[in-house]
């Protein structure tokens, strides 16, 4: 290729290249001969290599050697050089870079020019790449021109001072008077760039606001042109007039009518004019539509215009767009606590879009249709979101089962619809639920004396016709095994009669516990279920022996251990069995929302109650975890024990695998002491503290607890320790692995010490979390531990 092929040839001989290596070479060769000519004095084509080379960069090809023929073009006295020059400029240069100051001269002589489109072209490269050095130096030019007669030169001046302010904050004043005098222009370029201008100084300076609140009624009066014109062929846009400025101003207006009840009230005439004259049939209508509608909502206005404003977005939602209804949506879902009933009268149309395709749409819908349940409604609303619930994917089955529970929980009309959602939602998704769903059923099932027989009846039926929903069946064995005895009577007259016998009852039990599909904490309610019915039928008790014992040699740890405990009731402790294992006494949820037993000093309440399986072994982390977590403490001759707690399916407390046969050997009852807990971690919105209780001389016992108290929840929460070698540890399960909002439920983890050389205790732990879809990781030292007792 010649050097002196026009820019079009060249374009064409690239785009025909074959492969990626033919198009490189054919760049080279062209770039070679650009910059030998950049080298000679009287180059005559600059302004012609340098386009050639601004489409190389394009091409994502180097071009920073033309850096410096931008600079010398700019300063050239011709328009046409004068013109690429800038372009390559604003392409090639940057703040970043020491070549950008080299045309700082250059832009000022120019901003001082004759020719307008000189200045612009200065304005333009200086509101494009102008650093914060150049920014202060031209800013008095800047000001100038934005007094200047000429329009266009004042638009393109407007637009330069929004970057100088941007870039330097403190230069906003200097702009203040000048862009206080423009909003009585008539051109509308110049009333735009104006109100950029201005909005961008009402951000970042509080006296500024208050300054330009006093221009208000001006803005009014723009937008009342703008709103009642008639139609003008220049700023028309599908029927609206100037629609960008009218969006810019009435974003303007939002900053200045927040928490001013003088600029709201001089606003509000002029919103509802707008909502109610533009056409909502077009987009750019509706952007105006949408920017009125959260200028309302955001600034002190009468009650009758919120109303029109949540009256838009209800018909946002009927529109064909699923961007328009998603939109409509989110702000909606903003207001719904403030105008609770402006918003409950779009719920039908807020339900149909839960049958929308679009999953995000269907997302909004779900949020929004729970913010919506209240006690006048609950019965229609669940029956929609139980509807949904049985159709919608994968991903929103757990979201939509804790907003009914939630929702149920907190206006359902009667125990025994409560009942019934709950175990609705269970057979449904039951796989999907939050760990805490079966201790909270369980607690409203006890309370509701005067539903046992109508509940054990129904959960039977349904373990009869699913047991692959596994929170289903943790339920329904823990009924069973409280109240079988009403299951054998078959008269409960709220539901169809059964006649259930002893071995029907037993079958299914066995069932669960021979499945495949059920889970270790299943089988460990199964199991417990199997042992409580001994106390209950009279007839088959040798089959529950024989039961019990054939998982004292399960491989599973856990059933192992509580079938040899079982075992133990039949054989040694037969005449206390009756006491042991009599009926759940009332459980009752604290202020936090954890669920605990009524403490009236009972011998043993079913052992822990709840789930009545211990602990497994703890289990190892990860390599790179465990020697991340032995060097938590330190000093090069200190060797510790991590140890991370095992992993559960249910977020209910299990106690040590040894305290139901001491109990029941020593039968020594001791007074609880209260223990000192000692914070040892708050961060990030998570407190965590800790307290230690004494068994034995070397036998230590350390509850850690934490809350949360951020707006959001935690999940995926976890504790890992380590401590001294010559300590023992063994972790127990965690009461669960989500933190709730608001400190309304807290997750503790037992940790149990032997310190058989009684050497000085000292702990590691390691927090780890996910906050908003972001993981954090944090470790906390304690070098002593609190007063034990």
């Amino acid at each position: 290729m010649s050097p002196s092929v026009p820019l079009q040839e060249m374009i064409r001989a690239i785009r025909s290249a074959r492969t990626q290596c033919e198009e490189r070479g054919v760049i080279q060769r062209e770039c070679a001969a650009i910059r030998a000519q950049f080298r000679q004095a009287d180059n005559e084509g600059r302004s012609h290599n340098l386009a050639k080379l601004l489409y190389v960069h394009m091409l994502g090809y180097p071009a920073h050697f033309g850096q410096m023929e931008c600079v010398r073009m700019i300063a050239s006295p011709r328009y046409s050089e004068k013109r690429v020059g800038y372009l390559g400029a604003m392409m090639l240069l940057d703040e970043k870079q020491d070549a950008s100051l080299l045309i700082t001269n250059s832009i000022k002589n120019d901003l001082s020019h004759s020719s307008q489109f000189v200045q612009s072209l200065a304005l333009c490269t200086l509101a494009c790449m102008g650093s914060a050095e150049m920014c202060r130096d031209l800013a008095p030019e800047i000001e100038r021109l934005l007094r200047s007669s000429n329009s266009y030169i004042k638009k393109k001046a407007a637009l330069c001072a929004v970057h100088i302010v941007r870039k330097v904050h403190e230069l906003g004043e200097l702009f203040a008077p000048a862009a206080r005098s423009l909003l009585s222009e008539k051109n509308h370029g110049v009333l735009h760039g104006t109100v950029v201008l201005i909005t961008e100084l009402c951000e970042r300076s509080l006296e500024t606001l208050e300054r330009f609140r006093k221009s208000v009624p001006e803005l009014v009066h723009i937008m009342k042109g703008l709103v009642l014109s008639g139609y003008s062929p220049e700023h028309d846009v599908a029927g609206i007039s100037d629609p960008f400025l009218q969006v810019r101003i009435l974003r303007l207006l939002r900053i200045l009518g927040h928490n001013n009840e003088v600029a709201s009230d001089a606003m509000n005439d002029l919103l509802a004019q707008v909502a109610t004259n533009t056409d909502s049939t077009k987009t750019a209508g509706n952007a105006v539509l949408y920017e009125t509608v959260l200028t309302v909502l955001d600034i002190k206005s009468e009650s009758g215009l919120r109303v029109l404003a949540v009256n838009i977005l209800g018909r946002f939602l009927l529109n064909n767009d699923r961007n328009i209804r998603y939109i409509a949506m989110t702000s909606l879902q903003k207001i719904v606590g403030t105008d609770h009933i402006a918003v409950q009268r779009h719920r039908g149309t807020i339900v149909d879009c839960l049958k929308d395709p679009d999953a995000s749409v269907k997302r909004r819908a779900l949020d929004l249709s729970l913010a919506l349940v209240s006690a006048s409604n609950i019965r229609s609303m669940m029956k929609e979101l139980l509807n949904f619930l049985s159709t919608c994917p994968l991903e929103l089955k757990s979201q939509a089962a804790s907003g009914i529970f939630t929702a149920a929980e907190r206006y359902s009309p009667s125990q025994r619809w409560h009942i019934d959602t709950i175990l609705h939602v269970l057979t449904t998704a039951g796989g999907d639920v939050r760990d805490e769903t079966v201790p909270n059923l369980i607690q409203l099932i006890t309370t509701a004396s005067e539903l046992h027989c109508y509940t054990v009846h129904k959960l039977y039926r349904a373990l009869l016709q699913d047991i692959s929903q596994q929170s289903l069946v943790q339920v329904a064995c823990w009924c069973i095994g409280e109240y079988g005895d009403l299951l054998l009577k078959g008269d409960c007259e709220e539901i169809e009669p059964m006649q259930v016998n002893e071995n029907d009852i037993l079958d299914a039990l066995e069932t669960v516990l021979q499945s495949h599909m059920s889970s270790p904490a299943t089988r460990g309610f199964a199991l417990t279920a199997t042992m409580k019915l001994s106390t209950r039928i009279t007839e088959n008790v040798d089959r529950i022996r024989s039961i019990v014992s054939i998982y004292g040699s399960c491989i599973d740890l856990e059933l192992q251990q509580r079938a040899v405990e079982y075992n133990a009731l039949f054989k040694k402790y037969d005449h206390m069995r009756a006491a042991v294992l009599e009926r759940m006494p009332l459980i009752e949820k604290n202020s936090t929302g954890q669920i605990n037993g009524d403490s009236t000093g009972e011998l043993v309440k079913e052992a822990q109650s709840i789930k009545v399986l211990p602990d497994p072994p703890p289990t190892q982390p990860a390599a790179s975890q465990i020697n991340d977590l032995l060097d938590l403490l330190g000093g090069p001759n200190e060797t510790v024990k991590p140890s991370s707690p095992p992993v559960h399916s249910s977020n209910t407390s299990s106690s040590p695998g040894g305290d139901l046969l001491d109990l029941l050997g020593g039968l020594e009852l001791m007074s609880p002491t209260p223990v000192t807990a000692l914070p040892v971690y708050e961060k990030n919105g998570i407190t965590l503290t800790l307290s230690c209780e004494k068994q034995s001389e070397t036998n230590l016992t350390v509850t850690l607890t934490a809350s949360n108290s951020t707006d959001s929840d935690i999940t995926t929460f976890t504790l890992q320790a380590a401590v001294p070698k010559s300590v023992q540890l063994l972790m127990k399960a965690p009461s669960g692995d989500c933190l709730p909002a608001g400190g309304t439920a807290k997750v503790t983890q037992v940790v149990v010490l032997n310190n058989p050389n009684k050497v000085n205790l000292k702990m590691r732990i390691r927090v780890s979390f996910t906050s908003q879809g972001v993981a954090f990781q944090d470790t906390v030292q304690v070098d002593s531990l609190p007063e034990c007792r």
